[in-house]
């Protein structure tokens, strides 16, 4: 990765910010959050030339080292003097051949350009895992070095000789001095980057490396990929077979002859799509010759080039935090975001998952959180990125004012919850009404047409016209559908209660028999255990629930 030189090259050589990219900041807020994020990337810079670990992906460092540039540009009298920090730890080893790193291809169009100027090229996989050069003098393995900044990097030497995917000597008649360039990656059995995304590949592989013991087993989760020997033959094909004869089968298996863009593209598609034994973030580009190791630097060279894969993690902007509350009480808080693009979506919300992760994380608006996508379609927080120098205060709802039994009225601050009710017996789980979704809920209970969980089995046609959005027709079809509910069954009915798990314990189904049992009658039935036979009892014992199966015993409803 050419991450460090990136954040130099950026710093350096970018251009000026539009003014809608400029955040409306004073002074004082300005130089605040250059500096909360100019100390987040130097925080990254110093695990990943230490430690050779990726707190973040290349993507998410890429994109806030571009923010970091555009506020600068919109705030230059704030902006720090110099790039974060991305000097390494004393003690580094000079790399015999620079580590280059690699530019990146936007789309199509650029791969088509880059091929147009090279001619017939190369592709590989490009591998998700952590750099190192690996020195061999006479066979023997002399010196492993960490990637650090492509000059220099840790001495890892004595990790790698743990490693049985790194031969400890080459075989009789190798040169006398072999310089490799490779990945380590940890190894997936049918790993599919579209499906699985880079499961934090690097960064396992970056921490079993770190251990001072590393175990037999999980260093046989170590493979290698060696994708670079900077003064090996001439030829693409020379130095496959050269790397064969060396032990390195597996870069012959993994490189392709590219004739043109539509090769290209046909095999990145099939290494995003199709199973592989490592993870990756996309293709290399390769010309088949190449300067001698002694020419190369460390920043991306004319003669290779990434096209990465559609990311599937994104840096976000939160604007707002919400917190939705559930039927059952549940509050879960809801991100609102600056809209992102991620992997051909355009994201604008995520959730926190639970009120306690949300106040863990302590997530406020003006925060940058890290997005990606779990399966296929779904945003998935991953944590905070870093935080904004001025963080507004958040209010939560009380935790203890909502559960299963709070809400049947939407009574202030119980609007959320009391909708959640009506759409859950409107749905397939309990009455299965079709045409009642959450619009028309939100319609009936704004015109004042319900308040409580029945009120809709007496609403007439002319009363439901009264709702926003509800004619003639439509009023119709709705008093046709309140009507049929009267004739779903009595576990139907329940479910749309919302009757906890297991109240169809035991032979009784009817409300009477079921009201009457005590908590140690339900302890005592199959299956229900202490916790369920307190929710039980609580449920059918529950004032507002017994007034509610009493109307629809006033209704006629079968059971109660």
């Amino acid at each position: 990765m050419a991450r460090l030189l990136l954040l130099v090259c950026v710093w350096l050589l970018a251009a000026p910010a539009s003014a809608d990219d400029c955040p409306d900041w004073s002074s004082a807020r300005a130089g605040g959050e250059l500096d909360a994020l100019h100390a987040r990337l130097e925080a990254w810079n110093t695990a990943y030339r230490r430690d050779g670990r990726s707190p973040v992906s290349d993507a998410v460092y890429d994109q806030a080292v571009e923010r970091l540039d555009t506020w600068r540009h919109c705030f230059p009298a704030q902006a720090p003097a110099s790039p974060p920090a991305t000097t390494g730890p004393a003690g580094e080893q000079a790399h015999p051949v620079a580590q280059t790193g690699l530019a990146k291809l936007a789309d199509r169009d650029a791969v088509r350009a880059w091929l147009a100027r090279h001619g017939p090229a190369w592709i590989q996989p490009k591998v998700d895992g952590v750099a190192v050069t690996l020195v061999y003098e006479r066979g023997r393995l002399t010196r492993a070095i960490s990637r650090g900044d492509g000059r220099s990097g840790q001495d890892w030497t004595a990790r790698a000789r743990r490693l049985p995917a790194v031969p400890g000597r080459l075989p009789a008649g190798a040169p006398a001095r072999v310089v490799l360039q490779g990945e380590l990656y940890r190894r997936l059995d049918g790993h599919v980057q579209a499906e699985r995304g880079g499961v934090g590949a690097r960064s396992t592989v970056a921490g079993w490396l770190a251990r001072e013991r590393l175990d037999a087993s999980l260093a046989g989760e170590v493979g290698l990929f060696v994708w670079g020997w900077p003064d090996g033959p001439a030829s693409m094909p020379d130095r496959l077979a050269g790397l064969a004869t060396l032990g390195f089968a597996d870069t012959a298996r993994w490189t392709r002859p590219v004739e043109g863009p539509a090769t290209a593209d046909r095999w990145r598609e099939a290494w995003y799509r199709g199973p592989l034994p490592f993870a990756t973030d996309g293709v290399v580009l390769k010309r088949g010759r190449r300067p001698p190791g002694r020419d190369w630097r460390p920043e991306p060279p004319d003669w290779a080039a990434a096209w990465k894969y559609p990311s599937r993690e994104a840096l976000a902007a939160v604007r707002g935090v919400d917190f939705r509350i559930g039927r059952t009480g549940r509050i879960t808080p809801l991100l609102q975001l600056r809209p992102v693009d991620l992997d051909g979506r355009t994201i604008r919300r995520v959730s926190a998952g639970s009120l306690e992760r949300w106040a863990r994380l302590d997530i406020r608006p003006g925060d940058r959180v890290v997005i990606a996508l779990a399966g296929a379609t779904i945003p998935r927080l991953d944590g905070v990125a870093w935080r904004a120098a001025e963080r507004p205060a958040v209010s939560p709802p009380d935790p203890a004012a909502y559960h299963d039994l709070s809400c049947w009225h939407p009574t202030p601050g119980c609007e959320q919850q009391f909708l959640a009710r009506l759409a859950w017996l409107a749905g397939p789980e309990a009455l299965d009404l079709p045409g009642l979704g959450a619009g028309t809920w939100r319609a009936l209970v704004e015109a004042g047409l319900v308040g409580g969980l029945l009120d809709w089995l007496a609403l007439s046609p002319d009363a439901l016209r009264r709702a926003e959005g509800i004619g003639e027709l439509r009023s119709a079809r709705l008093s046709a559908v309140f009507t049929a509910a009267r004739r779903r069954s009595f576990a139907a009915w329940l479910e749309a209660l919302g009757a906890p798990p297991g109240w169809d314990a035991g032979e009784s189904a009817e409300w009477t028999a079921l009201a009457g049992r005590s908590e140690d009658e339900w302890r005592a039935l199959a299956g229900v255990g202490p916790v369920r036979a307190e929710a039980l009892h609580g449920f059918f014992a529950d004032p507002e629930v017994t007034r509610l199966a009493r109307r629809l015993a006033a209704a006629g409803i079968d059971g109660f």
